[in-house]
């Protein structure tokens, strides 16, 4: 037994020791979680809608309640996940994550019914999200990174963005030759070994490994922060809560959340009706996610160049302009790359709120500050599915999301450019 414990604790202690900075593995670790919970993504589940709708007799207003209440239902749990984030680490929040989300789609392939499916997703959805590509893999960033926080939290979308752009190529796949249910069960089987590197090669701060953030000196690290308590000091709640500039964040985030997801829920039903093939449409999806997910880590390189205010106001404008081209072009001509476009300049909206989060909370409360939003975060995403599908089901048109988005873009510049680089007293 004593043999046993000792393997196990060399083990648990043992990490690589790699000729570069650990931080670049923990984030290339991250990108493993990342594909393992895009399986039951929003954004796949709303590539894939049609594949499940139609095998289980469903229209789309029923898969986009289930994306509803399953982000939803993560939300709440992300400032319990955040504090427990700052305090405990994600090696074993993550690795635990992992084995749930794998065995839970498994599960989620066999279901016969809407109560199963409904139940099985928001549970697995739940887990994956704020453990697997949000929240965690942003506070890892956080804390292994300084001078290159926003580059590095961009790099985690990078992540998130290619394992659902994957997912949503795989499932389509298997779905066309076998079944949906065959492509899931075959996602969660994979995801369940590769819950291993995770547990092996995940820590929770460069000092685990004897470095320092950026992988410089600590004199380094505290010369390039905005003082030594926002690198040191821990904000309670109450403090973080007190300042005006996470007030703008929030509600920034949530309106441009909203109603991107609102909108890239239904691309692929919009190219479907207008003409496109089901495979057609997941691949313009998926290319235009791609091209996204590369533009992120360039924005974020941006952010730490210049400030995070000023390119999230370019970027808002960027995803105006395509916004209002949809109700102005032909679906059935221009659509496909109007879609590869649109999804290519809004892929960085989802972590602009964590980069503006990053320029306030020092490492030891950014996963605190980042679970205080996660509600409404994930509030916005969860109605931007349900709330697209009703509104193109009573206008008959799609005009009216599009619409939506171009002036959801605009409130967004507004409260962005209201931030300000204050430090919580």
């Amino acid at each position: 037994m004593n043999r046993l414990a000792r393997v196990v604790y060399k083990l648990y202690t043992w990490h690589p020791h790699p000729p570069f900075f650990y931080g670049w593995l923990v984030l290339g670790i991250a990108a493993t979680g990342a594909f393992i919970a895009a399986g039951v993504a929003q954004t796949v589940l709303g590539g894939v809608q049609d594949l499940i709708a139609g095998d289980m007799g469903w229209d789309r207003k029923t898969i986009a309640l289930a994306a509803t209440l399953g982000t939803w239902v993560s939300g709440l749990t992300m400032p319990f996940i955040g504090k427990l984030v700052d305090r405990f680490g994600p090696r074993w929040m993550m690795t635990f994550a992992a084995l749930f989300v794998g065995i839970g789609i498994v599960g989620l392939s066999g279901s016969q019914n809407a109560l199963q499916f409904f139940f099985l997703y928001i549970a697995v959805r739940a887990i994956a999200g704020p453990n697997l590509q949000n929240l965690i893999p942003r506070t890892v960033a956080v804390n292994f990174f300084q001078r290159r926080r926003n580059l590095a939290i961009g790099i985690t979308s990078l992540n998130r963005i290619f394992g659902e752009s994957a997912n949503i190529q795989i499932i389509t796949a298997i779905s066309n030759a076998y079944s949906w249910r065959v492509a899931y069960r075959s996602l969660g089987l994979i995801a369940i070994p590769l819950s291993l590197p995770i547990w092996l090669l995940m820590r929770h701060k460069p000092e685990d490994v004897g470095q320092s953030q950026d992988g410089t000196s600590a004199e380094d690290t505290t010369a390039h922060s905005l003082s030594a308590k926002n690198l040191n000091g821990h904000w309670s709640v109450r403090e973080i809560l007190s300042l005006p500039s996470f007030w703008f964040i929030l509600a920034g985030e949530f309106i441009a959340v909203s109603v991107t997801s609102m909108v890239i829920f239904q691309l692929v039903p919009y190219l479907v009706d207008g003409g496109a093939s089901q495979v057609a449409a997941a691949g313009a999806l998926t290319l235009g996610n791609l091209l996204g997910g590369v533009s992120v880590p360039i924005w974020g390189w941006l952010t730490d160049k210049f400030t995070t205010k000023k390119i999230a106001a370019l970027t808002m404008v960027c995803a105006l302009a395509p916004s209002v081209l949809f109700t102005v072009t032909d679906s059935g001509t221009f659509g496909i790359s109007l879609v590869v476009i649109w999804t290519m300049v809004t892929g960085v909206i989802f972590v602009l709120g964590s980069m503006m989060l990053g320029s306030l909370f020092n490492r030891t409360s950014f996963g605190t500050a980042t679970g205080l939003t996660g509600p409404s975060r994930t509030a916005a995403m969860g109605l931007g599915p349900t709330a697209g599908a009703y509104f193109v089901g009573w206008t008959g048109s799609y005009d009216s999301i599009f619409l939506a988005a171009a002036i959801g873009y605009l409130f967004v510049i507004l409260l962005y450019s209201s931030v300000r680089n204050e430090i919580p007293q």
